[in-house]
């Protein structure tokens, strides 16, 4: 059962948390329980013979809990025929067969998989006319209340707060209804679309009134994007800028979070203001950094009074005085910065990250698409080559998805022309490109490339990877495209994991025997790209652990171009000059579909060199107004430890 986590003794998390808020490890072990909960209920309500009406909602934070309910349905005989449920929200207009349609991803997820009467889900209707939706709106309320409200209400949240589509500005009274979509929430949606431009500007949603009226309510978040919404809904003001806020009036609300989802809590991110804490190296760091960014003051200007006004007096009872702990802490992070990624031959490695031996490493870095690479750790990758150590890329999916289909289509035209000025005759590449063309003319929004547009679109982003390969200076064997099984959809829905893609990646870490593994440590979103790449390298790793060559290896995490390492969590920062600067974004230039409006722009309108640039120069500027050295940009690394 899902149980408050407040001391009733003395009740200090109520300082910061309004709601009843449950952190779990990871997603999978938080989905479960919700699961768990749900079953219960269930089955108490067929002990009396009862409808059990439940609030469903769709997303990508439910996905781990609609696969364990079909689990329980499979293996342990979990029984939905007294189920009722009622899902929040429709796109609109939206057909039920579109692959963006909730009613197939419900059907998808769960009603085709448990013994569920047709009769007994219900999902808003996409398909009626404007003039027939506030009469539906009012009948879908209708029925809700007429089976004694929600007994169970499952909810997701938006990166602005919304609850089901009730927007920011929704009233806490606002009943089910047709919504304009918010900014934000069209450019969430949009990768699912292939870009904003076919992102529905409308959709059906369940009004807050009818959420609040449920009788208990389970909001779940994954990932470290959901992090600061989550802070402004569980501990700031109650308000319908943050719809989500409105459940701290809610009398049975509970919210489930995985571990970097609540990343940004107050008892999470800074646990000395909520309790006396065990003061650990890794919290001194990090309550020592904090302090300084918020006081706007270098590390070693830091006083007594400074630590004693903002909630630190027992770090300096215990470690003080306050330069003893401040040059501590300055040494610490001065310790992190070197311009050798790969170890300074020679040198005392002591209060170095890396190790100055072997001298030369074999470094293996994977880029889960075919410009993580460049885009992460240019600057880095050029210096490890520039210092002589042999240097492996290995592209772990094909990125085909992310390539646009005018870009398919003047490729597809460049190898026609490029056979017909040079007399190349081939009745298969005539076929090939007839069969793109008339497809990508007649493409429908929601429907999957065909195989021949995928491999146009693949070839794409393959011959970019080579050429950015090649800008930095690596021979073709030291390029390894992966195309690993899970990603090769077409689809933005990939497949789960397979014993074929951990294989694959074990047998290429096994052939190269790395020194240095670099890898995304992007976790953000727990069903992103990224994080399923870093999950195979991690099995892959755990695997082969026991493997001689691996005590010499070991593992850095870089990230992104949309977030960057804590300045508290950084072990490696890797300072880069202007010129080097220069030099990684012309590497970057060689991903030229991913250039000038790509398919997947996200919330930021820069582009992926300007986004890259602006964190590395955003990391330098952190480490010198903390007193250290000024830089023009530097990229971080946090080493993963198996």
């Amino acid at each position: 059962m899902l149980k408050s986590n407040i001391d009733k003794a003395t009740g200090f998390e109520k300082r910061f948390e309004n709601i009843n808020t449950i952190v779990f490890e990871d997603s999978s072990i938080a989905s479960k329980t919700i699961a768990k909960e749900i079953a219960l209920l269930i089955i108490e309500k067929q002990k009396h013979n009862k409808p059990c009406v439940l609030g469903l909602a769709t997303g990508s934070s439910p996905k781990g809990l609609y696969a364990e309910l079909v689990r329980m349905h499979k293996e342990d005989g979990l029984s939905f025929k007294n189920v009722i449920t009622f899902n929040l929200d429709e796109y609109y207009p939206m057909e039920p067969d579109s692959v963006h349609s909730y009613v197939r991803f419900m059907k998808e997820l769960l009603f085709d998989h448990v013994d569920i009467l047709s009769e007994n889900y219900n999902i808003p209707d996409g398909t009626l006319s404007k003039e027939k939706i506030a009469e539906y709106c009012r009948d879908y309320e209708t029925k809700i209340e007429s089976l004694g409200g929600i007994d169970l209400q499952v909810l997701g949240i938006g990166g602005n707060g919304h609850i089901g589509f009730n927007e920011s500005g929704s009233l806490q009274n606002s009943k089910t209804r047709l919504v304009a979509l918010d900014h934000i929430t069209r450019v969430a949606a949009s990768k699912e679309f292939l870009g904003l431009s076919n992102t529905p500007r409308t959709a059906i949603t369940l009004g807050v009134k009818k959420i609040m009226e449920a009788k208990k309510v389970i909001l779940m978040a994954w990932g470290e994007s959901k992090s600061d919404i989550i802070r402004n809904s569980v501990e700031g003001m109650v308000t319908n800028q943050v719809p989500a806020s409105f459940l701290q009036e809610h009398n049975n609300a509970i919210i489930v979070l995985d571990k970097e989802a609540s990343s940004k809590l107050t008892r999470i991110n800074t646990p000395w203001l909520v309790e006396k804490i065990n003061w650990t190296d890794k919290l001194i760091r990090k309550a020592v950094l904090e302090l300084a960014l918020h006081l706007n003051k270098p590390i070693l200007m830091l006083t007594d009074a400074d630590y004693i006004e903002n909630g630190m007096s027992d770090l300096l009872a215990d470690s003080g005085p306050a330069y003893d702990i401040n040059i501590q802490i300055f040494n610490k992070l001065q310790n992190t910065i070197t311009g050798w990624p790969g170890g300074k031959p020679g040198a005392d490695d002591s209060k170095r990250p890396e190790r100055a031996e072997p001298s030369k490493k074999r470094v293996l870095i994977f880029s889960p698409h075919p410009d993580d690479d460049i885009i992460s750790m240019g600057g880095t990758f050029i210096r490890l080559h520039q210092q002589g150590h042999e240097v492996h890329v290995a592209y772990q999916t094909s990125g085909n998805i992310a390539v646009s289909d005018s870009e398919a289509v003047r490729y597809a035209n460049f190898v026609c022309d490029f056979n017909e000025k040079f007399e190349i005759r081939s009745v298969e590449t005539d076929i090939i490109f007839k069969k793109a063309i008339t497809f990508l003319k007649n493409k429908k929004t929601s429907e999957v490339d065909l195989p021949e547009v995928r491999y146009i679109k693949g070839l794409i982003r393959k011959g970019e990877a080579k050429a950015a390969c090649d800008f930095v200076g690596l021979s073709q064997n030291q390029i390894h495209f992966m195309e690993l099984p899970f990603y090769e959809t077409g689809a933005i829905e990939k497949k789960p994991i397979s014993e074929k893609d951990i294989q694959s990646v074990a047998d290429l870490i096994s052939k190269i025997e790395p020194h240095q593994i670099f890898a995304a440590g992007d976790l953000a979103d727990p069903h992103g790209t990224h994080k399923v790449c870093l999950d195979i390298i991690f099995e892959a790793i755990n695997r082969l652990k026991l493997k001689e060559f691996m005590n010499e290896c070991w593992v850095w995490l870089y990230r992104g171009a949309w977030q960057e390492w804590g300045i508290d969590e950084i072990e490696m920062a890797v300072p880069l000059s202007p010129d080097q600067v220069l030099e990684k974004r012309l590497g970057i230039f060689k991903h030229q579909s991913q250039k000038d409006g790509v398919v997947f722009q996200g919330s930021d309108s820069r582009e992926f060199w300007q986004r890259a640039e602006d964190r590395n120069k955003e990391t330098a500027a952190l480490y010198n107004q903390l007193g250290l050295a000024s830089y023009s940009a530097m990229e971080a690394f946090v080493r993963w430890k198996f």
